[in-house]
């Protein structure tokens, strides 16, 4: 497992970052006072998770200044302003969601990421590919211009589109009919809230959100009412857009997660 920054480290980096307390709250879903204890070293042992969930953000902030990339360092003085057109001429090794006109950094996924969301994508695969339709099912990384303006690219780890007219070479315009997104430490705010209300906003029909450390997968279905419903993965989960035909079942998939080494 890749080690945390020290608490030395974190220091360094939100001042590099600029950031606040109240800003590393808002990215990492760590309150502000309790970041002030880890980092006045009132809290001498902090929990892990809160570490990884830290270390998460300032390694991958979308701050003032990003790390070094293969070509060049790149600056984002401008947030809140940035366009398409600046998405696409982000370096190739570096990976980042814009919304509303600000970078949010993605990191690199893990292990246990890559397989839940193929996991995913294989079965929903399998079902279209016996039972026919229109619909494709797409794996990040490829954008989706969301709100169908110039301000907003996100890269869902999964999706089922249906209207293949909106399909282009580099994206996709508008919104996904599904959507699911594997939580990390580093992006449980980003998706649990932020990307959450996006959808909902853009019109996508319904959302799944997998957490590989719990083992639960939350699934909200979008319309006049919200319903929202959570499951274990020993429970076979419907896919609403398919008015339940095709289930996904993760019980394969946690005997896996089980077997991989910290």
């Amino acid at each position: 497992m890749k080690s945390v920054m020290t608490i030395e480290d974190m220091k360094r980096r939100k001042e590099e970052l600029k950031l606040s307390l109240k800003d590393l709250e808002k990215l990492s879903g760590v309150p502000a006072p309790t970041i002030q204890k880890i980092f006045s070293g009132t809290t001498a042992n902090p929990r892990r998770s809160t570490l990884i969930a830290l270390a998460g953000v300032l390694e991958n902030s979308a701050g003032a200044v990003m790390e070094e990339s293969a070509h060049a360092k790149v600056v984002f003085d401008r947030q809140g302003t940035y366009t398409i057109e600046d998405y696409f001429a982000l370096p190739e090794d570096i990976r980042a969601e814009l919304i509303d006109g600000v970078f949010y950094l993605m990191a690199n996924p893990s292990a246990d990421h890559q397989l839940a969301a193929g996991e995913v994508y294989y079965q929903v695969r399998n079902f279209i590919d016996r039972n026919g339709g229109n619909c494709l099912p797409m794996m990040a990384p490829f954008g989706v211009q969301l709100d169908e303006d110039d301000r907003t690219m996100v890269e869902p780890d999964l999706i089922i589109l249906c209207e293949r007219k909106r399909l282009r070479k580099r994206q996709y315009f508008g919104a996904p009919d599904f959507v699911l997104e594997v939580l990390s430490p580093s992006n449980r705010r980003h998706d649990l809230v932020r990307k959450l209300v996006k959808y909902e906003a853009a019109g996508v029909r319904e959302y799944w959100i997998l957490d590989p450390m719990k083992e639960k997968v939350t699934v909200y279905l979008f319309g006049e009412e919200t319903d929202i419903m959570q499951y274990d993965f020993d429970t076979p989960i419907p896919i609403g857009i398919y008015d339940g035909k095709c289930t996904i079942d993760l019980k394969g998939l946690k005997k896996l997660l089980h077997e991989i080494e910290e």
